[in-house]
């Protein structure tokens, strides 16, 4: 029988090189993580997976979910195999793939969203789409709710002619009113969502987008039946507070592999020199914000990523 030491050195002997380490002075998850109600205990692969993941660097939380497919993948394979990083869905505990032939699921969006700009109001969202930028969200904050409803009517106004798909960040009752094609919401606002919310989102025939930072969220994501998920950060980056360290190419490409069935999103930190490698990953979008909005020249940077993407797409 195996130990939980052997699984555990094994398990990082694989894939260190792919994923590092845990940063200098950041605690590893401890064998408990999952907490007393795992069910898992005396499960000597779950135990040093969870162990090997936290020495990884993925925080508690997602050690647990991988510590959990690998017990899973082990117990349907008959055997323990510390080479392959683990990416089966039902491993994971999601729900049936294809996501889209649930009965509960969000409406279909395009697989591949391509280049996605993130715009603060209707101005860049009319400048963006005339550009030919095909996937946008307006992201504009304000706690006044008459100029919330004024801002997303104006921006689904401004898309009506062009091809480009329209989400509307957080507003999702304003995005209804407006006929908005879908609505992005992160994590915090999905889990403060009431069921009967979520329902009244999807059967108003709105595409759904969920932000994901890691394994957790990714099956907590799952449970909705989103139309895509957005996954990151990826790199560093200054534009928002991040719950998590930046996520890097390998482990996006882990992510990619398992949310497969999805129209998925990369987000985070991701500029010229680091497309090739984020879109290497197989994720059929990228999310930018001040790529574009912060350019000299917006129409001809657009122009720029729209090329770039399409070359990789090409090859």
């Amino acid at each position: 029988m195996i130990s939980d030491d052997a699984v555990a050195e094994a398990i990082v002997a694989a894939h260190a090189q792919r994923f590092g380490a845990a940063a200098p002075g950041e605690p590893a998850a401890p064998p408990e993580a999952a907490g007393p109600s795992s069910g898992r205990e005396h499960d000597a692969v779950y135990r040093g997976a969870l162990r090997a993941c936290a020495a990884l660097g993925f925080i508690a939380a997602d050690a647990a979910c991988l510590a959990t497919a690998w017990s899973n993948r082990t117990r349907r394979s008959g055997r323990f195999d510390a080479l392959q990083w683990p990416d089966a869905p039902a491993d994971f505990g999601l729900k049936p793939f294809p996501p889209a032939s649930r009965p509960d699921a969000f409406a279909r969006c395009p697989q591949n969203l391509g280049l996605y700009a993130v715009l603060p109001d209707t101005a860049w969202v009319a400048r963006m789409a005339r550009a030919g930028v095909p996937t946008l969200q307006l992201r504009f904050k304000s706690d006044d709710a008459a100029a919330v409803d004024e801002e997303v009517a104006a921006a689904v106004r401004a898309v009506r002619g062009t091809p480009a798909l329209l989400f509307i960040n957080d507003h999702w009752r304003a995005a209804i009113d407006a006929g908005a094609y879908g609505v992005h919401l992160g994590q915090e606002d999905l889990a403060a969502l009431p069921p009967d919310d979520l329902r009244r989102i999807r059967d108003a025939g709105l595409r759904l987008g969920l932000s994901t930072h890691g394994y957790a969220e990714m099956v907590r994501a799952d449970a909705a039946g989103p139309s895509y998920v957005a996954m990151g950060a990826v790199f560093p980056t200054t534009l928002k507070r991040m719950p998590t360290a930046p996520q890097g190419v390998a482990r996006l490409a882990a992510y990619a592999r398992l949310m497969r069935g999805y129209a998925q999103v990369a987000i985070g930190g991701i500029d010229a020199q680091r497309l090739d490698a984020v879109l290497a990953t197989g994720v059929g979008s990228v999310a930018v914000v001040r790529a574009l909005v912060a350019a000299e020249d917006p129409h001809a940077a657009a122009a720029w990523w729209l090329q770039a993407m399409a070359g990789h797409v090409a090859r």
